[in-house]
């Protein structure tokens, strides 16, 4: 009988540990850092990196919590002809008035730039004439707009450049 009954237990708790193992679950994310954070009023715990967020709103105001908030700008296109040391800036990056767009070590011949919205409508096309030129944005929403800077059909460069209000 013993034999029987340490059998059964064994089953048991063998079938127990397999269920506990395979049917536990946890929160799971890729984060890149986290922590604590303590002061007068409170303390939070904190990850960097998080994918799932709560939106809390209250009387006082609201909160985003577990948001990642990227602030990313980059410069688009390839480098065709190594050759050339074409240096193009673009900024303030991002704006809420107006960019500069500054262009130096090529000739401003048959130069123009096309800043279009993500949309792909042309919104302003311009020739270049001087190292710097000034592109008003005030009067365009707050979005995303590529500037494309030409030398006659071809891109020479593309930027990304995000206005705010």
């Amino acid at each position: 009988m013993k034999s029987i009954s340490q059998k059964l237990v064994k089953q048991l708790l063998s079938c127990s540990i397999f269920f506990a193992l395979f049917s536990a679950s946890a929160q799971q994310a890729s984060v890149a850092t986290g922590g604590d954070a303590t002061g007068s009023n409170g303390s939070s715990s904190y990850s960097i990196g998080q994918v799932a967020y709560i939106n809390a709103t209250g009387t006082n105001g609201s909160i985003n919590q577990g948001v990642q908030q990227p602030f990313e700008i980059f410069t688009l296109g390839a480098d065709e002809f190594p050759e050339i040391q074409l240096m193009m800036s673009v900024y303030p990056n991002p704006t809420a008035s107006f960019v500069i767009l500054n262009i130096q070590n090529h000739l401003l011949e048959k130069v123009h730039f096309e800043l279009f919205d993500l949309n792909g409508r042309l919104i302003q096309s311009q020739s270049i004439t001087t190292s710097e030129t000034q592109i008003a944005m005030e009067h365009l929403a707050s979005a995303v707009y590529l500037l494309n800077v030409m030398e006659q059909n071809k891109v020479l460069k593309t930027f990304k450049i995000i206005k705010t209000q």
